[in-house]
């Protein structure tokens, strides 16, 4: 991004948008970084206006500060080496006498001591990106200059024990070191000319690397739910159908080792919660056998759905995406051939379409699609939930097949399903927040959260949040339904009720609201509801216990839900709230 685009975009902002405040706490004079940061976040923000808020010159510590008092949704702070002692800057005389280097890291240690302390204080209300610091260490120690001194290295060991610290705050996330490496070069980092006039030490190309990574900490991507993978060319070097199941490679001796390396990938995507499937051309029965090697570094038993047939890839993607039943722009698909990947592209515009090159000779194309996995996939924390998405999935297809030798009631009656209900809503269930913002089909109004606004709701005394915890005799399905809301008497309004695709047709929709009325004896429900593309399961239900078409502020009496409400098969807890 240019500094004229940055400047364009804070312009673009739409009329009347809803403000993003975000806070740049820095040192230094913020001028360019702020731009950037502004363009950044408007980018990626497109529907809000964001507003760029700064503290004093060379004050961190007051700007830090200001984050704990609030007025703002998020904050980036940036440390440089003389934030930490002035006497590392280069506008400061302080000296660089060797007699004064203990002191100088005696001094860092305790600036980083108060700054955690600060970070710390913010207690989680909003999203933080950091910065460590960047720059080049000025020519302050005793040797020479490719010469690593005990004084650098304790410096270096200083941040990096405050980084590992921090990172563990809630919402705190550090800016990668490797990546910001591979964006600017250190040598190309320090403008001494602007350091020196102006109190701004970065280069135009390093303030924009750094606010494009701020930017991406405080304003994510989406994270990717599915990865669909072809096998010959791409899984493993060699054509199975011709070359045998034992003669495809994913190794160095085999000139293949770069599909060894995406299978590593794959299996740890996978062991993230990743759904995986297969999309080949090919006979089943010849990859179940390929699947099946002692050495394959993916385990089949994560792998669902496996499409291997002779017709079109797109309809594999279509059986695979009514499989895990998501949307298409929440997968990627991967295939060596241009041709395949351009026919899903146009049956699937939403789905991102990525070659794999096996090509011995462009390693480094397919060390790049490795990193792009990684970016495409990169989530915060993982869940419980996560490793039990394959298994459920394997679950309801074989429910699926019973319930067809069945009828509905007799099916449902034995699952042997509980239903574990909790009102824990302190510390906040990440499980909880991460449901709310990335269901659609069962969701009361399409409505997002920031783990900060979440947080801040929790901390209502009124505010209640259900989290429905599922299993059945075919496996458990972890947390799958989420209701929030707060008392106003014998009633109760919910503004938040999302349910996975996964609990569907278990009527579990139906203990959850059977729940609500048990546990706080309520007389009536009132639902903040809101139409949207693609909550129509939920608009449905609605209308079954109205009788009528949903309509925002609806009300539910607690008699009309009991005269109504079919059979419930689930043994359900009794988790009680804590005080």
């Amino acid at each position: 991004m240019k500094l004229l685009d940055a400047l364009s975009l804070a312009q673009q902002a739409p009329s009347g948008a809803a403000p993003f405040r975000a806070l740049l706490a820095c040192g230094f004079t913020p001028l360019h970084l702020q731009t950037f940061l502004a363009g950044h976040l408007q980018l990626r923000l497109p529907a809000q206006r964001v507003e760029i808020q700064t503290g004093l010159f060379g004050d961190l510590a007051g700007a830090l500060a200001g984050i704990a008092r609030g007025g703002c949704d998020a904050a980036a702070v940036v440390i440089e080496w003389a934030d930490l002692d002035a006497r590392l800057g280069l506008r400061s005389l302080g000296g660089w006498r060797p007699s004064m280097l203990p002191d100088i890291v005696r001094a860092v240690r305790e600036r980083l001591d108060h700054l955690r302390a600060s970070l710390d204080a913010t207690g989680g209300r909003l999203p933080i990106a950091v910065a460590m610091p960047t720059l080049p260490l000025p020519p302050i120690a005793t040797t020479a200059a490719w010469h690593a001194s005990s004084f650098e290295l304790e410096l270096r060991a200083a941040v990096a024990d405050f980084s590992v610290e921090v990172a563990m705050l809630p919402l705190v996330r550090i800016v990668s070191g490797q990546e910001l490496d591979r964006l600017s070069a250190p040598s190309k980092r320090l403008d001494v000319r602007s350091e020196l006039d102006a109190g701004h030490p970065y280069t135009l190309a390093h303030a924009e690397a750094t606010a494009g990574l701020l930017a991406l900490l405080l304003a994510p991507s989406p994270t990717k739910k599915g990865l669909i993978v072809d096998l010959d060319g791409t899984l493993w070097r060699g054509i199975v159908g011709d070359d045998g199941p034992g003669g495809v490679r994913w190794d160095l001796d085999g000139h293949a080792q770069t599909h060894g390396l995406l299978q590593q990938v794959v299996r740890s995507l996978a062991d993230q919660g990743v759904l995986v499937a297969i999309a080949s051309k090919n006979e089943r029965a010849v990859v179940e056998e390929a699947l099946a090697r002692s050495d394959l570094l993916v385990d089949p038993a994560q792998i669902f759905p496996i499409e291997a047939h002779w017709g079109p890839k797109s309809e594999s993607v279509r059986r695979i995406l009514t499989a895990w039943n998501i949307g298409a722009d929440s997968v990627v698909f991967i295939d060596d051939s241009p041709m395949e990947l351009a026919e899903v592209r146009a049956a699937f515009p939403d789905v991102e379409c990525l070659r794999f090159s096996g090509d011995p000779g462009d390693v480094g194309a397919a060390a790049a699609l490795l990193e792009r996995l990684r970016a495409l996939f990169g989530r915060d924390t993982l869940t419980a939930e996560d490793t039990l998405r394959v298994a459920s999935l394997r679950g309801a297809a074989d429910a699926e097949r019973e319930g067809t030798l069945t009828s509905p009631e007799t099916f449902l009656q034995g699952l042997e399903a509980v239903l574990d209900v909790d009102l824990h809503k302190l510390p906040p269930d990440p499980r909880a927040l991460e449901l709310v913002n990335k269901t659609n089909q069962w969701n009361l109004n399409g409505r997002r959260e920031t783990e900060a606004d979440w947080r801040v709701r929790l901390d209502d005394a009124d505010t209640f949040v259900l989290v429905a915890s599922y299993r059945d005799k075919y496996g458990p399905l972890g947390k799958i339904a989420v209701m929030r809301g707060r008392r106003r008497g014998r009633a109760l309004a919910i503004d938040t009720w999302v349910m996975s695709c996964r609990a569907f047709a278990r009527r579990i929709e139906h203990r959850c609201v059977e729940q609500l009325f048990q546990r706080f004896d309520a007389d009536e429900i009132v639902f903040d509801y809101a139409p949207t593309d693609r909550n129509a399961p939920l608009r449905e239900h609605l209308a079954a216990l109205l009788g009528d078409a949903p309509h925002p502020g609806l009300r539910l009496a607690r008699s009309r839900f009991l005269s109504i409400c079919p059979p419930l098969y689930h043994t359900a807890s009794e988790a009680q709230e804590r005080p």
